[in-house]
């Protein structure tokens, strides 16, 4: 599909940015006029001022900021007005110095995760895009001060090899539509790639040739490109090749490739996704959770200073809820970037609504219970496609606004986020803007009711993680179980465990390390206990999980009851109460076929005397 993109919270932008717009500055000018012409403002003035980089001021009828800084005020000015919060005196500059999208696109125009259609950039084998629809989504970006875009997908499959090689004009090319927007463009590589287009018999990192192919590559890469931001990699993880292959550790790697990029100023990502994806499903020690800890804790301070040690929020995989991750607890002498995901691969793959800011404000919040490492870099799975809104679901665009306002400021009220996001995006005041926001405030905790509470993980179906299926992976290597039995269920993870509690600070071990105080939501990935256990409520657990699938089904029939009367335009309205009605038949089979397993499984009746296995009788 090939349309251009609704502009959701873009609408008073009407016009495109022209192609003789070849800087941030120039945008800026651009964006200004048109959108003042559009909201009838009158036109502040704008100042270049270096100093202030990719901050900005509002004061006294006029816009500063640096060449980049300059564009984030106009748009910060712009939706401000837009929003019903015109902004008379305010400056702002961003927390994290890189905020960045990760897309996980393959050059035959799939994408891995991908809910949102094909992808925006590559077709059968090669670039494939329209200029004006990627100018549009630069735009995007940039309206929410995200400055960092990679375009293709970590697991590097042939030819994107050639991003770097024999399609590097195009490449440099794709970069030159997204520089307008301060938006820098950066790739994935892959580790073996001097063997697989260099020729070489190794890619060990401590190897000379291997070291001077890669300062050859970069030196290559910058002069086409010289505002490239840096490579990004996956290693040693699910397969990929890795430093591992050659004896040597992950700081030894990175920094092969991160003293390449150094001379031209470019930053080298790397991923700590590393864990045994080939466990035993006997073995009850081995915990997948403690791996990235145990791979990276011991190099803290051995990485060069332009690595970027990019760490998932949790520490599976971007589950419905996880603890945070103890590796970003646990390297105070290495550059962390948190990576989230918009792609809603585990939260319902933009057909159920699942709004993240309330969980990126829970994380921040347990980052600062472990002691607030200084993070330096932000960073989200892309949930971008060729459908024509962008986001496969019209409300899967408020994930890509809510990133970029948590990236610029993490502390921003998720509630004013979103409400903005409704306001800019459809116009709502009043009660209906009340209603929309409140609604999608809510959805995560309605969608983990019904599919994931108190903490269990990895009861999706295998390969699509789309439905449930509970013992889907739990007799498969990836290390993902949550060990139900006619007993008990979930994993004992404290010292009389598998030991993972004590890769977390003080604070945080003593909040999770009892059942006691343990919060509700994460019990059973913390500690595990028998289905006649009494929680804090006088429930028992049994009865926890089959009453929060029931009430997650019923709050869901209530926000479809919420969505059929806004007043949505069209095509936002049909699109948005199809994908309803699939939440909704996605919700009863969560909640029934979770309360028949476990009612199957231990035995237990439930207490409001509900036949939880009815509807799969013979």
């Amino acid at each position: 599909m090939n349309t251009a993109p609704r502009r959701h919270w873009l609408p008073f932008l009407n016009k495109e940015v022209p192609a003789d717009c070849a800087t941030p500055t120039e945008t800026a000018a651009f964006e200004l006029k048109t959108g003042c012409e559009s909201l009838r403002l009158r036109m502040p003035e704008l100042e270049l001022r270096s100093e202030l980089g990719e901050g900005w001021r509002i004061s006294g009828g006029t816009i500063s900021g640096g060449e980049t800084g300059l564009l984030y005020g106009v748009y910060a000015y712009l939706m401000a007005a837009a929003a019903g919060k015109p902004i008379a005196e305010a400056e702002s500059r961003p927390r994290y110095a890189l905020r960045m999208i990760n897309c996980w696109d393959n050059m035959d125009g799939s994408v891995e995760r991908g809910y949102s259609g094909r992808s925006l950039w590559f077709r059968d084998g090669r670039f494939s895009y329209d200029p004006v629809r990627l100018r549009q989504v630069a735009r995007m970006l940039a309206s929410v001060g995200l400055n960092v875009l990679c375009i293709n997908n970590v697991n590097v499959h042939e030819p994107a090899q050639g991003l770097i090689d024999e399609f590097l004009p195009d490449t440099a090319r794709l970069a030159a539509l997204l520089r307008p927007f301060g938006v820098r463009l950066m790739l994935s590589v892959d580790f073996s790639q001097p063997m697989r287009h260099g020729g070489l018999p190794t890619a060990d990192p401590l190897n000379k040739e291997v070291q001077r192919w890669w300062r050859d590559t970069a030196d290559r890469v910058y002069a086409a490109i010289p505002d490239f931001a840096g490579l990004l990699v996956k290693a040693d993880s699910e397969h990929r090749p890795g430093p591992f292959t050659y004896g040597r550790n992950h700081a030894e790697g990175a920094n092969l490739l991160a003293r390449a990029l150094k001379p031209h100023g470019g930053v080298l990502v790397w991923r700590a996704f590393v864990y045994n994806c080939q466990q035993d499903w006997r073995d009850t020690k081995t915990d997948r959770p403690m791996a990235a800890y145990e791979t990276y804790h011991p190099l803290d301070g051995q990485f060069d200073g332009n690595v970027i040690l990019q760490v998932k929020n949790g520490p599976f995989d971007f589950q419905v809820r996880e603890p945070i991750s103890p590796t970003l607890l646990a390297m105070p002498r290495t550059n962390l970037a948190m990576e989230l995901q918009l792609a809603q691969e585990y939260t319902g793959q933009q057909t159920d609504i699942y709004a993240m800011n309330p969980m990126w404000k829970e994380l921040m919040e347990e980052l600062r219970e472990g002691g607030d490492p200084q993070l330096c870099a932000m960073a989200a799975v892309s949930n971008l496609g060729d459908e024509s809104c962008v986001t496969g679901h019209p409300f899967a665009a408020v994930n890509l606004f809510g990133f970029g306002r948590f990236a610029w400021d993490p502390a921003a009220e998720p509630e004013r986020v979103i409400a903005d996001w409704v306001r800019l995006t459809y116009g709502f005041e009043g009660e209906t803007q009340a209603a929309l926001t409140a609604l999608l405030m809510n959805s995560r905790a309605v969608y983990e009711k019904y599919t994931a509470p108190l903490g269990l993980n990895w009861m999706v179906t295998p390969n699509s993680h789309y439905g449930p299926n509970p013992s889907g992976y739990e007799y498969q290597s990836w290390g993902t179980y949550h060990r139900a039995t006619r007993e008990a269920v979930g994993i004992d993870r404290t010292d009389s465990g598998t030991g993972y509690l004590s890769q977390y600070p003080a604070a945080l071990r003593e909040k999770y390390g009892s059942a006691d105080t343990c919060p509700d939501s994460l019990l059973l990935f913390f500690h595990r206990r028998r289905y006649g256990w009494v929680m804090p409520d006088g429930r028992t657990l049994i009865q926890r999980i089959y009453d929060d699938h029931f009430e997650g089904y019923a709050e869901a029939e209530k926000m479809a009851e919420t969505l059929a009367a806004l007043p949505l335009p069209e095509p936002d309205r049909s699109e948005a109460l199809r994908k309803m009605a699939l939440q909704l038949h996605n919700a009863r089979e969560w909640r029934d076929v979770i309360n028949s397993f476990f009612a199957r499984l231990s035995g237990c009746a439930d207490a409001q005397g509900r036949d939880l296995c009815a509807d799969f009788d013979d």
